[in-house]
């Protein structure tokens, strides 16, 4: 959890981890047919994330984490291999997966506090027990007071926070998320992460983090999953071994950014 390291377990190479890993990416490759030629997106690419490990997915633009992210959420078929989420074959969207995206994607007519119940309407609990969970939730992520506000009044650092809580509410085995930070500004950003980090801790969820920011993935992972391009593939996963919280200007903070540019090219 935050302010502990852990031991992560170790990637699977060939996707045969243990069907009780949190995550299987299981050889995973995707082709599509761009005008009669095909186009390879993504090759073999194999990784697991055990039940409350938090890892982050970093690569050059063309690398594919997009279409991972979304072959990983259910909302896009992968040409061969498969995703597994708790032993369990991902075919489609599902509760057991809270997906967070850059955009925000709330509903503007409702509350923060209905954005955040929107997901437990169609639930088997009773009007109480959900609304109990909405008041859990908003106030996991400092938002009591404006449960009865609409987003068009919220800055976009709140509105990640609603987005957030709202899929956290259905209580996911897998907090998946696509660049969540990207459209904020620098300092909101490191105070999100800082947040997620303190959300992780306490709810324990199992969380995977695609991110083309090299000093965010350094921040918040216990491993990093950095990916190839020509076709998205996986080059190596690196391992983040140093003490919560970090700081920027640690010697070994800077050491593994240095690493993951280094393996996706990018300038130091």
């Amino acid at each position: 959890m935050a302010g502990v390291n852990r031991s992560p377990g170790s990637e699977s190479e060939s996707g045969d981890g243990p069907d009780d890993a949190g995550v299987a990416v299981d050889r995973v490759g995707k082709t599509y047919d761009d005008g009669g030629s095909p186009v390879r997106a993504l090759d073999d690419v194999s990784f697991d994330v055990e039940p409350g490990e938090f890892v982050c997915v970093v690569g050059p633009s063309g690398c594919g984490k997009t279409t991972l992210f979304r072959i990983i959420a259910g909302l896009t078929d992968a040409t061969d291999g498969e995703i597994r989420l708790a032993g369990a074959p991902v075919t489609g969207p599902t509760t057991d997966m809270g997906v967070v995206f850059q955009e925000y994607h709330l509903f503007p007519w409702l509350t923060v506090a209905e954005n955040v119940g929107f997901g437990l309407e169609r639930s088997d609990r009773s009007e109480a027990e959900r609304e109990r969970r909405v008041e859990e939730m908003l106030d996991l992520v400092g938002l009591t007071e404006f449960r009865d506000s609409y987003p068009k009044s919220l800055s976009g650092g709140m509105k990640q926070r609603v987005a957030i809580a709202r899929s956290l509410a259905v209580d996911p085995e897998l907090l998946l998320m696509d660049e969540p930070f990207g459209a904020v500004d620098a300092q909101t950003r490191e105070m999100l992460q800082r947040e997620l980090l303190d959300v992780w801790a306490s709810t324990g969820k199992t969380v995977l983090f695609v991110t083309h920011d090299v000093a965010e993935a350094v921040t918040l992972a216990d491993r990093i999953v950095v990916m190839a391009a020509d076709p998205g593939r996986v080059a190596e996963i690196v391992d983040v071994d140093v003490s919560r919280p970090r700081e920027r200007g640690d010697p070994a903070f800077g050491e593994h950014v240095a690493r993951v540019r280094e393996l996706i090219g990018a300038m130091p």
